[in-house]
């Protein structure tokens, strides 16, 4: 058996929160939006929803409600229109029904039409994470999880991304490499208010769990850069 990712680890979620995930590469971000989503279970400790154990809930319904948004998002050998309609079908929502919210987000996220009927091979993975996002937005889940949703988009794109955030009534939580954007999205640059929360992972353990007025951004980003450096010379 390998070593923990993450250890030690605990923190609550509270409705409404947006929550910037941070820290060095390999610090154990996306390890916990995988947790959070069911695609890997601890092995100590305890998962809640609503105060419910996550192996009480049975895992469909629990994607449904926290949904999450990988770096590396797959089409599943669809369509754009059908790739972001199928959440809405797997809840059995008329097609009467689907075909106006899925064009709402569309809209919304200025989806081009010519985008509709391509498949993953005719994209490129920025475009197919915009897609993604969109797939999301449409299932309104009660709790969004990103990762590194900035990575492969263009500086249009993430500012859109980053107005539509804000606006949000869901829970988001959001892993990113980018402080920038990270400093953006919980509102110490204004966009939001700043009663948001900055998460600090470090090499798997949670060290700062800061609201977002608290954080120094300067400091945060100095320590990351140490921790990178550090690792980054065990390997030369």
């Amino acid at each position: 058996m390998g070593p923990c990712v993450l250890r030690s680890l605990s923190f609550n979620v509270f409705k409404g929160d947006q929550i910037a995930i941070v820290g060095a590469s390999g610090s154990g971000k996306t390890s916990l939006l995988k947790l959070l989503n069911r695609l890997a279970d601890p092995l100590e400790g305890t998962l809640y929803l609503d105060k419910i154990p996550f192996p009480k809930i049975p895992v469909l319904s629990l994607r449904q409600q926290i949904m999450l948004v990988s770096q590396e998002p797959k089409l599943l050998g669809m369509t754009v229109q059908e790739a972001i309609q199928y959440p809405l079908k797997l809840k059995g929502m008329p097609q009467r029904e689907i075909e106006p919210s899925v064009n709402e987000w569309i809209e919304r996220l200025h989806i081009p039409r010519d985008w509709l009927e391509r498949t993953e091979l005719q994209m490129s993975l920025g475009e197919r994470q915009w897609v993604a996002i969109t797939r999301a937005l449409v299932c309104q889940p009660a709790i969004l999880l990103l990762d590194e949703p900035t990575a492969s988009l263009d500086v249009g794109r993430q500012d859109h991304l980053l107005r539509l955030l804000s606006e949000l009534p869901q829970t988001i939580l959001m892993a990113t490499h980018h402080l920038e954007f990270a400093a953006q999205f919980s509102g110490s640059c204004g966009v939001a208010p700043c009663t948001n929360r900055v998460l600090h992972l470090q090499q798997g353990e949670l060290i700062q769990d800061l609201m977002a007025h608290q954080v120094d951004w300067q400091d945060l980003r100095g320590a990351i850069a140490r921790i990178e450096a550090e690792e980054s010379a065990e390997w030369d």
